[in-house]
């Protein structure tokens, strides 16, 4: 420990020797580089805190080409939406609350450094979410953000929205701002975030606490409706409807969700029943050009 070393730099050793990956160390030892003490006795510490910095950063060169070389492909399900964010803003704690997925959660900075996936079910349709790696970590996979059909971008404060955003230039999903607050019971706090979003014209975003579950079954809705998708279920004759629904494109027809149940099912259909919104009454016979709406449930008889 060097001479009149300041509390900070205690502080950023402490967490340097507590760190659990590369990308943790190298940020703890900028951090103690720039508040190590700059007298002529603290340079052989300066020295070695650098050279150690370097052989670091050669060590994740190696990790970033050995993951990029094993790490499997990600299936995209129908739905797939992306949680992006910088390190720190509650993006593992927002996966595990939405889904079945399991991340670790830590206050250390780049916990996360591979795609944490988990599925997030709503109302019985079941939407992919990702997790990637803080926007400012070279584990961020841009490659997945960019094909993403939605964007979350998950912000602690203004000025984190306009530092994402200049990065998603390619990123072609609908984007979502989401407002992660530390307390969620202040109403003025809430109304002062809501205005500001409002007067810098941010149109599509909403303002949640992931410590205390505040706005999620909201947050769950708009994801839902980022995909502009619609939910079929089907049934069988005197039987009840499907548990999950058939994610299909608005403006699909009978015959396009008979298509998708698998090709050629409709040239054996006799007859269709159809209740829901598009039904003018329970049970309607339609034909196979009938256009469906969200939640309609379909009945098939085959010859």
């Amino acid at each position: 420990m060097p001479i009149n070393a300041s509390p900070h730099f205690e502080r950023a050793e402490i967490e340097y020797l507590n760190a659990q990956t590369t990308e943790q160390r190298i940020c703890c030892l900028k951090k103690m580089i720039t508040l190590a003490p700059k007298h002529k006795g603290a340079e052989n510490l300066l020295k070695q805190l650098k050279t150690r910095l370097k052989k670091l950063k050669y060590t994740k060169e190696k990790e970033s080409k050995k993951a990029g070389s094993t790490q499997k492909g990600i299936k995209k399900e129908d739905m797939q939406a992306v949680i992006v964010g910088k390190t720190n803003s509650g993006k593992s704690s927002l996966l595990s609350i939405l889904t079945n997925a399991e991340p670790k959660i830590s206050e250390t900075k780049f916990t996360t450094t591979s795609p944490e996936i988990g599925m997030m079910d709503f109302k019985g349709a079941n939407i992919q979410l990702i997790e990637v790696p803080s926007i400012e970590s070279e584990y961020y996979d841009k490659g997945l953000v960019n094909t993403a059909d939605t964007i979350l971008i998950l912000v602690n404060n203004f000025k984190q929205i306009q530092e994402i955003e200049e990065k998603l230039e390619k990123a072609g999903g609908k984007k979502i701002i989401v407002a992660n607050l530390d307390e969620s019971d202040c109403e003025p706090e809430l109304r002062r975030i809501e205005a500001r979003l409002n007067a810098k014209r941010y149109k599509n975003y909403i303002i949640i606490c992931t410590k205390e579950n505040f706005g999620i079954e909201e947050l769950k809705e708009k994801i839902f409706q980022s995909f502009d998708k619609i939910r079929i279920y089907t049934k069988e004759p005197g039987k009840e409807k499907s548990q999950k629904p058939i994610i299909m494109k608005p403006g699909s027809t009978v015959g396009n969700i008979a298509e998708k149940i698998f090709k050629g099912f409709s040239e054996k259909i006799k007859e269709t029943k159809i209740w829901g919104p598009s039904s003018k009454f329970p049970g309607q016979k339609v034909g196979l050009k009938h256009l469906l709406k969200d939640l309609d449930v379909v009945e098939f008889k085959t010859r």
